[in-house]
């Protein structure tokens, strides 16, 4: 079973990506070869403007697959998700995330690194891996380049998830719409007014342009987070306690190490 929908709309120029796994759209690993593949396809083609990203149902996505972040799966597992941030950064491709519901973790990463973030009033984001004794790197990167390094902070080191109020507050979101019908007709006519009109190839060395800090801090410090979250945290009893406890429904047994 295929868990990612590509779509193309207005004469090809639109590439849309639907998270689909039937369930709360866990970013697994099938899920992301499945979007490495796309994005691949997607560097060969000349006419592509903007990608969009959503979830179908109701959220956008739980976050990355907690029983791909064991300690034995842990290397691959982070190799793959890595791959999807250095493929996007790569392409240059405007980037557009439309957030439902549950935008969590790895969820909210993939919108992260997107060029631009709509949502509804359902929505709620979060980077809740200190909940498992676990940090998530590409957020680590990106919040405090996109929000400023004390509210990053906060979101990184609590765990808790927000609003969408919240999230307009710290600059999170671009557009905010009632609900989910009008997040799918709003994000349309942006595009077909703010991006549509432009040049596909002059579209993307604008991108590379506007994010030519970013692209080189993400890609130079992605991969010293990686060897730290595989060489020395998924060392600790306490990382793989918190992974642990989350797979078999109990209370974590912290014992600081």
């Amino acid at each position: 079973m295929q868990k990612i929908e590509l779509n193309y709309k207005h004469d090809g120029q639109l590439a849309e990506v639907i998270l689909n796994d039937g369930r709360g759209n866990v970013l697994d690993h099938v899920m992301m070869q499945e979007l490495n593949s796309i994005f691949n396809d997607l560097d060969k083609n000349p006419d592509i403007k903007i990608i969009t990203f959503e979830g179908a149902g109701k959220h956008f996505s739980f976050g990355a697959s907690v029983e791909e972040h064991t300690r034995e799966k842990a290397a691959e597992m982070l190799k793959g998700f890595h791959q999807m941030f250095y493929a996007i950064t790569d392409l240059s491709i405007p980037t557009l995330a439309k957030i439902s519901g549950q935008c969590l973790g790895g969820g909210l990463e993939l919108a992260l690194v997107c060029n631009f973030m709509f949502a509804d009033q359902s929505a709620k984001l979060g980077q809740p891996e200190i909940i498992l004794g676990v940090f998530p790197p590409p957020a680590s990167v990106l919040l405090p380049l996109k929000i400023g390094v004390a509210r990053a902070e906060e979101f990184l080191i609590t765990g808790q998830t927000i609003d969408v109020e919240t999230a307009t507050k710290m600059g999170l979101l671009n557009y905010v719409f009632e609900n989910k019908e009008q997040l799918n007709a709003g994000t349309d006519d942006w595009i077909q007014k703010n991006i549509l009109p432009k040049s596909a190839s002059s579209l993307r060395y604008s991108v590379r342009s506007a994010r030519i800090v970013l692209n080189r801090v993400l890609k130079k410090n992605l991969k010293k987070l990686e060897k730290i979250y595989i060489n020395e945290l998924m060392e600790t009893h306490d990382a793989n306690e918190g992974i642990n406890s989350f797979l078999e429904k109990r209370k974590p047994d912290w014992t600081n190490s």
